[in-house]
């Protein structure tokens, strides 16, 4: 592999803040900046180096803070503009850094004057900033107004929203109370880098992962990496529906000057979804599927040599790992999380976890009502298949057997922090309900319990970010290779840098397994570097126990792989 420059983000674990959810300071039910600052110390004590917190800006709430009002403000029930430069100030002491979500493909509709967009730019059609959004004429068919075209939206329906006012439609790929901001326009550009981007990296941000990067012209993303690398800010796209690799690349090529990285959706967000997101039944995949949408995003290494990629299971708009990809089964839940955890930690490129994902928190339950799911990309689906179906009982029971398994809602109740009342997520004088419903498992899975346990999910992460760090260029920067692509019950994978190389073992069944090495590692000498079972990997040629995994170092017998 060829060595390139070692940005700081390269070598990053990233620890990923839904504030809502995080940690509720004062009472009211919200978790706010304050509870994030509290907690900055269990952070850091994980082996992550920086934050990402999830938009924080003042919203009126119809997409959880993803239809912005004003970019320079703090959404009041978080706390303050001070709040949120305290605890820039509070990471940056502890060492660490600290990311935001960049939300400029669209706005809300209730947009401050004060950041890109009016008030109210539907007041008429030679308002000065009209222009900031995407407004077309109607189609007409046999005398009756249709959308200017058939593009359906993110959450269904049309992308087009009619206003009566001034007899236009503007363009919204996700939330009618979302309108695409236009970036066609350049005085929209400049607004957008100043409000959103220059106002926060002055009170010291390190860089943002850039929301549906690639849903709104990229013509001008060099004039936006121009403010970037003014402050040596680091950036992630969210980057969905784009599979061609070679498309990727330019994204994350150092010399094309776009973006340091991607999220790729065709990894392991679209693994097991439907032809829409929720038309699936649970684990309507196989593990063959699932090792080549993790060997797509590792290929990207191989592709250029100046490219960058990431490694996540988990995020705001996915559901539980554990529960996705192992088993949420109590007999197997922690096995499953350290899994994941040696999977991930031997991944190659910059290491995103999500907040309860150190912890092997879950799903919640089938048995929930829907009224527990409050994300709109949810209840809209629910709707649909109300409506198309007629209510029929069958439908809609299968509707919410697949949001259980993959709605956003999952990763959005509250953390698990003790057994006190609201699982610690609250003070424990609080009066006011979580406004999600904890977790009902908080006995057997909470952080307070987790710190003192050497066996825990938690204790096995810190494990692992250590092996990590110590062997950085084998783990981090190291080619990746697929040693057994169609086995469907273990995921067997090297990693090679410079003539060294380590052997991941990880056994996605509830089964022992026979563990038949490669030809090109069987005669090699082999050191345990660590297991998530005591016992590891057996002398007579087993993998140990149901979801066992285990990372090897291999020294000698090497041939028949590739050397890096």
């Amino acid at each position: 592999m060829t060595v390139t420059e070692r940005k700081w983000w390269k070598d990053g674990v990233v620890y990923q803040i839904y504030p809502a959810s995080f940690k509720d300071s004062n009472g009211d039910g919200i978790g706010d900046l304050n509870g994030i600052l509290s907690e900055l110390d269990y952070i850091r004590s994980i082996g992550v180096d920086t934050i990402w917190i999830c938009p924080m800006y003042d919203s009126p709430q119809v997409d959880m803070g993803y239809d912005i009002r004003d970019y320079e403000k703090v959404y009041p029930p978080y706390g303050t503009n001070e709040d949120m430069e305290r605890l820039i100030a509070e990471t940056h002491a502890r060492g660490m850094r600290i990311v935001l979500d960049l939300v400029v493909n669209h706005t809300s509709d209730q947009i401050s004057t004060s950041t890109p967009g009016s008030r109210n730019p539907r007041s008429s059609k030679d308002n000065p900033k009209r222009d900031w959004y995407i407004w077309r004429p109607a189609r007409y068919v046999d005398g009756k107004r249709c959308p200017p075209n058939n593009w359906l939206g993110n959450f269904g329906g049309s992308v087009w929203m009619w206003d009566d006012h001034t007899q236009e439609y503007y363009l919204h790929l996700f939330c009618p109370e979302q309108p695409d901001l236009n970036w066609e326009n350049p005085v929209t550009r400049q607004a957008i880098y100043k409000s959103a981007m220059e106002f926060w990296l002055e009170r010291g941000v390190d860089g943002f992962r850039v929301d549906t990067v690639n849903m709104y012209s990229k013509g001008e993303m060099g004039e936006m990496n121009e403010v970037l690398q003014r402050y040596d800010a680091m950036t992630v796209g969210e980057c969905p529906n784009t599979p061609d690799m070679a498309r990727v690349v330019k994204y994350v090529s150092a010399k094309e000057r776009q973006l340091n990285m991607v999220f790729q959706f065709q990894d392991v967000v679209d693994i097991g979804q439907g032809p829409y997101k929720f038309q699936t039944t649970p684990k309507n995949y196989t593990l063959p599927q699932f090792k080549r949408a993790i060997a797509t995003t590792q290929s990207l290494l191989r592709l250029s040599p100046d490219a960058w990629t990431t490694v996540f299971l988990e995020n705001h708009d996915q559901a539980r790992s554990i529960t996705r990809f192992t088993s949420d089964a109590p007999e197997h839940r922690v096995a499953g999380g350290k899994l994941l955890s040696l999977m991930m930690c031997a991944l190659s490129g910059t290491l995103f976890i999500y907040q309860g994902q150190e912890l092997g928190m879950t799903n919640f339950p089938l048995s929930w009502d829907m009224s527990e799911y409050k994300d709109v990309d949810s209840s809209n689906y629910y709707k649909m298949v109300a409506q198309r179906s007629g209510n029929d009982p069958q439908k809609l029971a299968e509707a919410k057997a697949s949001l259980q398994h993959l709605a956003r809602d999952h990763a959005r109740v509250p953390m698990s922090w003790s057994t006190a009342p609201s699982n610690g997520f609250s003070p424990a004088d609080s009066k006011a309900e979580p406004w999600m419903r904890p977790l009902e498992d908080a006995q057997v899975c909470n952080a307070e319990q987790q710190r003192g346990d050497k066996a825990s999910v938690l204790a096995f992460w810190k494990r692992m970010l250590a092996l990590r760090r110590q062997f950085n260029d084998l783990l981090v920067h190291g080619e990746f290779d697929d040693l057994d692509e169609s086995n469907p019950d273990l995921f067997i994978f090297s990693k090679t840098w410079q003539g060294r190389k380590a052997l991941a073992v990880c056994n996605f069944t509830d089964k022992v397994q026979s563990l038949d090495l490669p030809e090109g590692v069987r005669n090699g000498k082999r050191e345990l570097l660590v297991s998530s079972a005591d016992r590891g990997t057996r002398g007579d040629g087993g993998l140990g126990g149901a979801r066992v995994s285990a990372l090897v170092k291999v020294v000698g017998g090497l041939s028949g792989l590739r050397d890096g």
